[in-house]
């Protein structure tokens, strides 16, 4: 096959790549979207036999969570700026190459420190991964059918997701925690061997990378996030200050230094238009309303209902697997009609879904949970596919890498705020009292609504363009 020839001559396509070249870039995008959503999702329920085994407490074991996490939100819009920079193929094939040696090196950890180390290494080639995925996907499909692709992304990041604790189980069953790590070594040769021959090109920008904008952007979202993290822990009220106070100086600096640049890693410029600017608040809000679901609802389960820890994992599985389900179907609805439409359906339907479960009964609970939680799914998956296509699509496809790595900073950022705001409710009072935790979660998901609707009044009325 002429596909398996060494590549010739950068050859750029105007409207995605011809076939079979894009089935195997789409392979390889999906592929790299598992690896990295797997490896979050399987460490919750690693960590007990992680720190059994390295005798360290669990505060200990956490960070390697949060070294990744930390990794990762950090390096998205540096890497995403870098992509456009040198070309998005040459950062996606360095972070597959990093994260698959970071794995590599986590199964090998002597002990708790090297794997956290190991980790933050392994979260920099998540981050170039995940920051321009969306980008690379957009000069892979062709544009009539961007909505379909951005869809499957939605699919694979729910299936892993749902999939990645009972992967984890299974494997620690029979293995020790080392081969959670060692999994992801052959995906990474398999991706990296179907990327070299079928990721496109890109006209790199050639703009000098900013470096000082890099650090700045470390503190900025780096304090952000790990004082969210801090909140509603036994955490020095000063630390929390001081975390929150550094990501807000550090973000004012970022944001002067960006206004007058061209390219700039915290893409102000594309903020400046207006369906961007919305795609983004709306993004926020609905995945700040989605962990504020995900955090409470288990303890609610668990502690309240009486549900054991398995039957509590199964009655969570209906909403990843009715995303996973409507998200490809919502992609391909967005390619025919009004995504700004989808939008906001699904976000209602979300909110519907998230109000609810406060109306759950006390026993025999297990149909309306599941109904619930379905409709929780399905309103969700309306709303990202779509929602994240006008993301890619309202941006100018030279931006494409800010564009992309904002995509991945908004999901974070939401998840980030609706985890705090959990911790804070949750942890307020005496009893567990599921109504004003899943009223927030609402108000969320309304607001966003709000959003999706805003934006479509203003494209009607002429407001904006």
């Amino acid at each position: 096959m002429t596909f398996l020839a060494a590549p010739g001559p950068a050859v750029i396509h105007p409207d995605g790549l011809p076939q079979p070249r894009r089935a195997f870039a789409t392979i390889t995008l999906l592929l790299t979207v598992t690896m990295a959503v797997l490896d979050g999702s399987i460490m919750n329920v690693a960590l007990p036999a992680i720190a059994q085994d390295q005798n360290v407490s669990p505060a200990h074991a956490i960070w390697v969570i949060t070294a990744y996490q930390l990794a990762v939100v950090v390096s998205l819009l540096p890497m995403a700026a870098l992509g456009e920079a040198i070309g998005f193929r040459k950062v996606y094939l360095c972070g597959m190459v990093v994260f698959g040696v970071a794995s590599a090196l986590c199964a090998w950890s002597p002990d708790i420190t090297f794997l956290t180390f190991a980790r933050v290494l392994q979260g920099l080639g998540g981050a170039a991964l995940m920051s321009i995925n969306a980008a690379i996907m957009r000069h892979t499909i062709p544009q009539a059918k961007l909505g379909q692709a951005i869809g499957w992304i939605a699919m694979t990041v729910s299936v892993a997701a749902a999939g990645g604790p009972t992967l984890a189980s299974a494997i620690l069953a029979v293995a020790s925690w080392h081969w959670l790590f060692l999994i992801n070594v052959p995906i990474s040769i398999v991706a990296i061997a179907l990327g070299f021959f079928s990721l496109p090109h890109t006209h790199p920008s050639r703009t000098r990378f900013d470096y000082v904008s890099a650090i700045l952007n470390v503190l900025a979202f780096g304090g952000l996030i790990s004082g969210l993290g801090t909140i509603g822990t036994d955490g020095p009220a000063a630390l929390i200050a001081a975390q929150f106070l550094i990501a807000a100086i550090a973000g004012v600096l970022l944001v002067r230094r960006q206004l007058y640049r061209d390219r700039p890693m915290l893409p102000l410029d594309l903020l400046r238009l207006p369906v961007f600017a919305g795609s983004i608040a709306s993004s926020i809000c609905g995945f700040c309303a989605q962990f504020i679901a995900f955090v409470a609802l288990p303890f609610y389960f668990h502690d309240v209902l009486g549900y054991s820890a398995v039957q509590t994992g199964l009655l969570m599985t209906p909403w990843p697997v009715a995303t996973a389900i409507i998200a490809p179907f919502a992609g391909r609805l967005s390619d025919r009609y009004s995504p700004i439409n989808l939008t906001g359906i699904g976000m209602a339907l979300f909110a519907v879904g998230l109000f609810s479960t406060t109306m759950i009964p006390a026993t025999d609970a297990h149909l309306a949970i599941i109904g619930s939680l379905l409709l929780c799914g399905a309103g969700f998956g309306l709303f990202q596919s779509p929602n994240n296509r006008l993301m890619m699509t309202s941006a100018p496809r030279d931006r494409s890498g800010g564009a992309s790595g904002m995509l991945s900073t908004a999901r974070l950022t939401g998840q980030s705020i609706g985890a705090a705001l959990a911790a804070i409710l949750i942890g307020t009072g005496g009893a567990f009292d599921l109504m004003p935790v899943m009223i927030t979660a609402t108000g969320f998901a309304v607001l966003s609504a709000l959003i999706c609707v805003g934006r479509k009044l203003a494209l009607r009325a002429g407001i904006i363009q």
